[in-house]
């Protein structure tokens, strides 16, 4: 059973708009040793370690203990913050701040604040120099210690390369006795924290030829979380080739402050820009494995995953990618500048990813709404500027075979164009031109046309009519290989007919159609075939034609096309009048003719010559033959005309 499921993996993938895992076999994830590509900072309340109590009520002090880690030397001084309750100082505080000789500030509106600490402190405080700071070598000695000289601790938090902590002050009867450190305690309301992330991995493909590279930020759901909205300030070098992936949970709202990125963004839930656009995008639904979402880089184009990191659930993000071929400085939530008026249409289209290609067409689809802050926009072109898009009121639309409008094909699996806003500004006109690639799916295409010209697809089969049925795929690796397995065609309350197998009609009244050639790992395969019911039989109803290709292993894509049986011949079947009116219409009509019959008999029988009337002839005429009826489910004898195969 496992060997013949596991060829059946990628196509069940593939039907449920998941990524493959094993097209990420190739690209182990191992910790980033280096310089790290990108510096990552998040807003937390989760501390590696913390706990609270009630345990400082009614001493006079309420005691909170900073323990603080550090993956790496610090480069900025930590900031703590520590803030009153209601704005007023109501019990002489007491901050405990372990940083290993960290550079710190302390700012806080309490005058009586005690510190005990082993940072450089930056200004001159108040501390507490008897008792001395105990020199813990554990963590319970520490609260032991505080325990011991304040008689209660309010709480203690374990941090890790924070950037700044604000700290508010406030005691809680309802919390326990005893403050014992949990792993990963949740310290809200009373902490929260910027902290420095340096777990990021990475990884690359050797051997691959782009030079794209991907940054994933994967942040974990929190149960019970109240989070809605993440701000992410985001800032990167002028030049690069790069895509950002932000996976989440769905039912968040991503509000990005942009840097003048030139940036590809997948993202999950959905997304806006604070500084150009008011309207919600919406996002893609990612995997949620680190397999899935390497897998999903990799079909991006991508060869290597310059940085992959798994941050707690936050409202505040701050990524800045760096440029190693600059000095690499730090910056932690840069400032955002607006786009200029040149760079908002380029931003916008890398954003919005208007572009969509099935194996034979490219299809452009924005919003007009999407496009009120580009000013003057005259058209929308792709390469080739006879190919403009259609617009109505509401969208632009533009719909191309892939042999046209200059794209170009020869990048594997993708289709090339260029984006074209042609905007009138004065005597000179401008144009933007943002160049796209749009990823050709591997799948198959199965559609019904109504001629043997193979054009103006639909879904609807009449009866006693030719139908024409093509299937398709791309296959750039080895398109000779694929096969058409079998087409059927199932009716409610029928047997299915197989139509063809193997390349070979099987039933009648079905043709195999030579297809064109193949172009660009694309295979075609064609044939027709014509539909009967009986004549008493009840259309319109629903059908399926299913069909499945595949290599010559056992690779199996299926597709299915739901289609409607109609008769244009027949009247429609509406419900017809009463029976008591039908009764009455019948007697009118008989007693109308009746009296007609009788007022043209008098007429003739007082004008008529007086002569005798000739004998009629008895002799009947032969009966006409009744015409066969055909069951459902089944095709006609005759095959497709000769003359429809191409």
């Amino acid at each position: 059973m496992g060997s013949r499921a596991a060829p059946l993996l990628p196509l069940l993938l593939a039907l449920l708009g998941r990524p493959d895992p094993g097209r990420a076999e190739g690209c182990d994830l191992q910790p980033v040793t280096e310089e790290p590509p990108v510096t990552l900072s998040y807003a937390t309340s989760t501390v590696a370690r913390g706990c609270v109590s009630s345990s400082s009520l009614g001493t006079g002090h309420e005691v909170h203990i900073l323990s603080i880690k550090w993956s790496k030397t610090s480069v900025s001084p930590l900031k703590v913050f520590v803030t009153p309750q209601a704005g007023a100082c109501t019990q002489s505080p007491v901050l405990v701040l372990l940083c290993a000789r960290c550079s710190a500030t302390v700012t806080s509106s309490c005058p009586d604040l005690i510190i005990h600490t082993d940072a450089h402190l930056d200004q001159e405080v108040t501390t507490a120099l008897d008792p001395e700071l105990p020199v813990a070598t554990s963590e319970g000695q520490l609260l032991v210690w505080a325990q011991d000289t304040y008689r209660g601790v309010t709480s203690y938090s374990e941090l890790r390369d924070p950037l700044q902590i604000q700290l508010h002050l406030g005691e809680d009867a309802s919390r326990p006795m005893d403050c014992i450190p949990q792993d990963h305690f949740d310290a809200t309301p009373h902490l929260e924290a910027e902290v420095f992330f340096y777990g990021m991995k990475s990884c690359s493909l050797g051997d691959a030829q782009s030079t794209r590279a991907a940054h994933i930020i994967r942040m974990q759901p929190k149960p019970s979380s109240f989070i809605t909205e993440v701000n992410l300030s985001l800032s990167c070098p002028e030049r690069g080739n790069q895509i950002l992936i932000l996976q989440s949970q769905a039912n968040l709202t991503w509000s990005l402050s942009v840097n003048n990125c030139d940036i590809q963004l997948l993202v999950s839930g959905s997304y806006k820009f604070t500084h150009m656009f008011s309207f919600l995008i919406h996002g893609a639904l990612l995997p949620d494995t680190e397999q899935g979402l390497v897998a999903k880089a990799l079909e991006m184009n991508c060869s290597a995953i310059a940085s992959y990191s798994i941050i707690p659930a936050s409202t505040r993000i701050s990524l800045e990618i760096l440029d190693h071929e600059t000095v690499e400085t730090v910056s932690v939530m840069p400032t955002p500048t607006a786009p200029t008026a040149n760079s908002m249409p380029r931003v916008l289209l890398l954003t919005l990813q208007p572009w969509k290609c099935t194996d034979e067409t490219m299809e452009i689809v924005i919003e007009r709404s999407h496009l009120q802050l580009i000013k003057d926009l005259v058209n929308i072109t792709l390469r080739d500027i006879s190919c403009q898009a259609e617009k109505n009121a509401t969208h632009f639309m533009l719909r191309t075979p892939l042999s046209q409008c200059g794209t170009s094909l020869e990048d594997r699996g993708h289709a090339n164009n260029e984006l074209i806003l042609n905007l009138a500004k004065g005597a000179a006109p401008q144009s933007v031109r943002v160049a796209f690639k749009c990823k050709i799916p591997r799948e198959l295409f199965l559609r019904l046309f109504p001629t043997a010209a193979f054009e103006g697809p639909q879904t609807e089969l009449e009866v006693n009519k030719e139908a024409f049925v093509q299937a398709s795929m791309r296959w750039e690796d080895h398109p000779a290989d694929l096969q058409l397995k079998e087409c059927w065609l199932a009716v409610p309350g029928r047997e299915p007919v197989l139509l063809v197998q193997g390349g070979k009609a099987r039933s009648a009244g079905v043709a195999v159609l030579e297809g064109p050639p193949s172009s660009h790992g694309r295979k075609i395969w064609r044939f027709c075939f014509t539909y009967a019911v009986p004549e008493d039989g009840r259309v319109p109803f629903s059908a399926t034609l299913k069909c499945k290709a595949g290599l010559q292993n056992n690779t199996i894509f299926e597709k299915v096309l739901e289609v409607l049986v109609k008769d244009n011949w027949r009247p429609p079947n509406h419900r017809g009048l009463g029976l008591a009116a039908v009764l009455g219409i019948t007697f009118g009509a008989f007693l109308i003719g009746a009296l007609l019959t009788a007022g043209l008999w008098y007429i003739y029988s007082h004008t008529r010559p007086i002569s005798k009337l000739q004998p009629v002839s008895s002799t009947a005429p032969a009966s006409e033959s009744s015409s066969t009826n055909h069951s459902i489910g089944s095709t006609q004898s005759t095959p497709c005309s000769t003359s429809s195969m191409a």
